[in-house]
C-alpha cells in the first residue's frame, strides 16, 4: 500500500474542526499501513520435489520434472490485526541446453496468505541430464522481496534421471547359493551379502529377507556396494531380495538370491554333569573331559520337566569345582555359555562358569551381589550385564552370549533376556575354562556354593528360540476331569488319580440318547448337549460344589489350571467362584466372576492373612445365561519370570497378566464352585463346569490354545 498524504484547503470553521479532527485519526492511521516489501525466501523453505534446496556438486536428482516449491511470508509489522497478507511467488528456472543455448522459464502463483508454501509443477519438456537452477521471490501486489539467491542466499539447482539403475548382483562367502553348496552352516551364524549394481550413480538398496529383517542399506559413496548382515533364526530355505535405489530415487528391477540354512551347530563343549555318584571327573560329550575337585559330589537332583538326569553338587570350598584344564572357546569371537544352576544361598557373589585370563576370568556368569540384592550376571572384559532374581534353593537355566558382530553382551535367564546388552571388549582368554569359580589375582574366588547341570559352550549366537527351548521345563499333568459321570458321589480323574468330590448341590449333567433337532421334529423336546464330551458339572449357586483331596499344585511353584465355565444367569447377583485353592488363613488364588464389571478375575492376596491386600488381573467376558459353549479359563503362573496370567478362551493380554515374585504355599484342596469369604466359604458358582485340568510347571501360550477339550493338550 502506498504511503498515505493529505492536503488540506479553505472553508468555514466547523469544516476546519472536522478536518483537523480527521487530520489527527488519519496520520496515525498512516503510521500503522506504511507497506514494507515481502521478505526474502530462505534456502531452508525451498524444495525441489521433496528434496531440500542444493547446487554445485550437492546438486539435487530427480526422476521426473518437479515441483518446486517455497514458503513466503510478510513481515509481522506489515500487518494489521486479522489481515491476511496475501502473497503471490514469482518463480523463474534456467539453463543452457547441449547446443549451448540459454534457456529460462517463469511462473506467478495463485495469492495465498503470509507463510504458505507456493508451488510450480514444471513442464514435461525439461532436458535430462541437465543442470537446471532456479529462484524465488514474494510479492505483496504492491513492491517484491530480494531473489532468494540474492545476498547469503543460494540458487537451487537439479537434474532430471530417466533412466532406471540396473539389477545389483548379491554373492555372500558364509551362505552361496544352493548350486554352489547345497545346505550351508547355520542357525546363530552370521552370513554377509554383498550387493553392487553396475550402475554408478546407486545410492541405496531396499533389502527384505524371508521373515526379515528388511529396510534400506546406504553406501558409503556413490556408487558402491554395500554389505548386508545377516543372522538365521531358523533352519531352511532362504532369500534375499534387493532393489537398488539410484540418487533420483529410481528403483532397479528386483534381484533375488536362494540359499539354505542348516540348523545350529552343537556345542563346542559340554558337561551333562550326570556321571555316576564318586565320579571324580565329567565326562564331555563334545570337548575336554574335566576333572573334579573334592568339593565336588555327582548324583544330584535335577530340574524337573528337562532332560538332564542328574547334577553336580559344589560346596563351595577351594576344592568345589571343575576343570578341563583347557580353554573352551576363544572369546574373542562370538561365544554363549549356558547352564542349570542352582545356589545353596545367595548372600554372596558366586560364579557358575569362568575362562581363565591372566590375572582375571576373562568372562564370568552366575551370581552377583550388590546394594540392590543379588542378580543373574554375564561379565566379558570389563562390561557386565545383570538381572533376574536368584532364589536360594531355586533352579534357573542361564546363558550368556557375546556376539562379536554387534559387540554386545547378552544375559538370559529361564529363557527370557534381561537387563540391557551392553557393549564388550573381550580380551584374550586361554587359559582353563572353570565350573564353579573365576580367576583372582592371587587364586580363585568367586566359589559356587549349590547344584550345576548340563553346561554347555557354543562358538555361535544362540538364537532366542533355542534359548527358550533350552530352558523350557515341560510341565506335568497333576490331574484331568472330565465330570462326563459320577460314581458313589465321585467323578473320576482321566488317568486314575484321585476322583473330584461331589458335594451337595453338585450334579453331572448327561447327554441325552433321545435328543432331537425341533427345526426337523416339531413335537420332539430339544436337550442341550453337555459343555465338552459326554457330561457336565451342574452347580445349584446355593451349595453345591466339587473338591479335590487335597492340593492339586503346588503354588509356589510354577502351574497350570485350566477349566471351561458356564453361568446360568444372564445377570448374576452376585460375585461367584469357580477354582480356588486355600492357605492356612485365605484362599491362594481364585478365578471368580464379577457382574458389575462383567469379568473373570484372578484375584491372589499378598500375604496368607484374611484380608490382605489383592492383586487382581481380569478377563471381559459377557455372562452367559445358560447357553452356548461357556469360556475356558486357564491360570498360568510361571515361577521362572516371576508373572501369574489368566487365560479366557486361548488368549490372555496386558490387563491380564501382572508379577508374582513369591507364590503362596497352598495346603487346602482345590475347590470347584466356591471360594473363601471371611472365615468361612461362599460365591458358590451356579452354572455349569466341565474339562478341569492342572499341571506342574507353565504351560506356553500356545499350549494353552489345547485346554478345555477332551483330550490333553500337546505339551512337546
Amino acid at each position: 500500500m502506498d504511503r498515505f498524504r493529505w492536503t488540506g484547503g479553505r472553508g468555514t470553521a466547523v469544516t476546519a474542526a472536522c478536518t483537523t479532527a480527521l487530520l489527527v485519526g488519519l496520520i496515525g492511521t498512516a503510521q500503522a499501513v506504511e507497506n514494507l516489501p515481502p521478505n526474502q525466501p530462505l534456502v531452508k523453505d525451498l524444495k525441489s520435489g521433496e528434496k531440500p534446496c542444493a547446487t554445485g556438486d550437492d546438486i539435487v536428482y530427480v526422476s521426473s520434472s518437479p515441483r518446486l516449491s517455497a514458503v513466503l511470508y510478510d513481515p509481522e509489522e506489515d500487518n494489521q490485526p486479522s489481515e491476511s497478507s496475501p502473497l503471490s511467488g514469482e518463480f523463474e528456472a534456467w539453463w543452457t541446453d547441449a547446443d549451448g543455448t540459454a534457456q529460462r522459464r517463469s511462473y506467478s502463483t495463485i495469492t495465498l496468505s503470509s507463510g504458505s508454501r507456493q508451488y510450480w509443477t514444471m513442464p514435461d519438456d525439461l532436458p535430462v541430464d541437465t543442470a537446471i537452477s532456479w529462484h524465488v521471490r514474494a510479492n505483496d501486489g504492491k513492491a517484491v522481496s530480494p531473489w532468494s539467491d540474492e545476498g547469503d542466499g543460494a540458487v537451487c539447482s537439479f537434474a532430471i534421471d530417466d533412466t532406471n539403475p540396473e539389477k545389483p548382483t548379491i554373492s555372500s562367502p558364509e551362505y552361496p547359493t544352493p548350486d554352489q553348496e547345497f545346505w550351508v552352516d547355520g542357525v546363530g551364524v552370521y552370513g554377509h551379502f554383498t550387493v553392487d549394481s553396475p550402475s554408478d550413480d546407486v545410492v541405496s538398496y531396499a533389502y527384505d529377507f524371508l521373515g526379515g529383517p528388511h529396510g534400506t542399506a546406504t553406501a558409503e559413496r556413490l556408487g558402491a556396494a554395500v554389505t548386508l548382515p545377516f543372522l538365521p533364526l531358523t533352519s531352511g530355505p532362504k532369500y534375499l531380495t534387493v532393489r537398488a535405489i539410484d540418487r533420483s530415487g529410481r528403483s532397479s528391477a528386483t534381484e533375488r538370491y536362494e540359499f539354505n540354512v542348516k540348523s545350529g551347530r552343537a556345542p563346542v563343549a559340554r558337561w551333562k554333569l550326570d556321571d555316576q555318584a564318586g565320579s571324580r571327573k565329567a565326562a564331555a560329550e563334545t570337548g575336554t573331559p574335566a576333572r573334579a575337585g573334592s568339593g565336588a559330589t555327582f548324583g544330584g537332583p535335577a530340574p524337573a520337566g528337562t532332560a538332564t538326569g542328574t547334577t553336580v553338587a559344589l560346596d563351595g570350598s577351594g576344592h568345589g569345582f571343575l576343570t578341563p584344564d583347557v580353554p573352551a572357546t576363544d572369546l574373542r569371537r562370538t561365544f554363549a555359555v549356558s547352564a542349570w544352576a542352582r545356589p545353596a544361598g545367595t548372600d554372596r557373589t558366586m560364579t557358575v562358569a569362568s575362562q581363565d585370563a591372566e590375572g582375571r576370568p576373562g568372562f564370568t556368569l552366575g551370581l552377583r551381589v550388590n546394594d540392590s540384592g543379588p542378580l543373574w550376571s554375564f561379565a566379558v572384559g570389563g562390561a557386565r550385564v545383570s538381572g533376574g532374581a536368584p532364589e536360594t534353593g531355586e533352579w534357573a537355566h542361564l546363558l550368556g552370549l557375546y556376539d562379536a558382530e554387534t559387540g554386545e553382551a547378552h544375559l538370559y535367564v529361564n529363557g527370557h533376556e534381561v537387563g540391557d546388552a551392553v557393549a564388550a571388549a573381550p580380551t584374550e582368554a586361554a587359559g582353563a575354562f572353570q565350573i564353579g569359580r573365576a580367576r583372582g589375582a592371587t587364586g580363585y574366588r568367586d566359589r559356587w556354593h549349590g547344584d550345576v547341570g548340563d553346561v554347555r559352550v557354543h562358538d555361535r549366537v544362540v538364537v532366542p528360540g533355542e534359548v527358550t527351548e533350552a530352558a523350557w521345563r515341560k510341565p506335568a499333568l497333576r490331574g484331568h476331569w472330565s465330570l462326563s459321570n459320577a460314581t458313589e458321589g465321585s467323578s473320576p480323574e482321566q488317568s486314575d488319580g484321585s476322583p473330584l468330590r461331589l458335594h451337595d448341590g453338585a450334579t453331572i449333567y448327561r447327554a441325552s440318547n433321545d435328543s432331537c433337532i425341533p427345526e426337523i421334529d416339531p413335537d420332539c423336546t430339544y436337550v442341550p448337549p453337555p459343555l465338552v464330551g459326554y457330561g457336565h458339572l451342574t452347580l445349584d449357586g446355593v451349595n453345591g460344589y466339587a473338591s479335590a483331596e487335597g492340593p492339586v499344585v503346588e503354588t509356589r511353584d510354577s502351574f497350570t489350571i485350566g477349566v471351561v465355565v458356564r453361568l446360568a444367569d444372564n445377570e448374576p447377583a452376585r460375585p461367584m467362584t469357580v477354582l480356588s485353592q486355600a492357605g492356612e488363613n485365605t484362599d491362594v488364588f481364585k478365578v471368580r466372576y464379577d457382574p458389575p464389571t462383567h469379568r473373570w478375575q484372578l484375584v491372589m492376596p499378598e500375604r496368607d492373612e484374611a484380608g490382605a491386600p489383592e492383586k487382581v488381573v481380569s478377563q471381559i467376558t459377557g455372562a452367559d445365561g445358560g447357553e452356548g459353549q461357556g469360556h475356558r479359563l486357564t491360570v498360568v503362573y510361571d515361577d521362572a519370570t516371576d508373572t501369574i496370567k489368566l487365560y479366557a478362551d486361548g488368549y490372555t493380554n496386558a490387563g491380564a497378566t501382572t508379577t508374582l515374585p513369591d507364590g503362596l504355599r497352598s495346603t487346602g484342596a482345590l475347590q470347584i464352585g466356591r471360594g473363601k469369604v471371611g472365615d468361612g466359604w461362599g460365591e458358590y458358582l451356579r452354572g455349569d463346569v466341565d474339562e478341569v485340568q492342572a499341571y506342574a510347571g507353565a504351560l506356553r501360550d500356545k499350549d494353552v490354545l489345547g485346554l478345555g477339550w477332551e483330550t490333553n493338550p500337546c505339551v512337546c
